[in-house]
């Protein structure tokens, strides 16, 4: 399975950077991709390992259940 680098835009906007073949790889390119990421563009870098890209791109975008135990609610 490959290894995935998205750029996570506005609205969960994803654009595909490349798919890699090592995790090695990839974390190179998404380090050096995130250091030329303008801060105010709200905008991420991810890097998922996934068996195909629709898998990779349902994944970036699916909504999370909260976890009550670390919202901090019983402080």
């Amino acid at each position: 399975m490959p290894y995935y680098v998205f750029r996570l835009g506005m609205f969960k906007v994803l654009e595909k950077q490349g798919e890699w073949a090592s995790f090695k790889e990839a974390k190179a390119q998404v380090n050096d991709l995130r250091k030329t990421l303008d801060p105010k563009s709200g905008d991420q870098y991810k890097m998922i390992f996934a068996e195909n890209e629709i898998a990779a791109q349902e994944t970036l975008t699916a909504e999370r259940e909260l976890d009550r135990t670390l919202s901090g609610d019983d402080w």
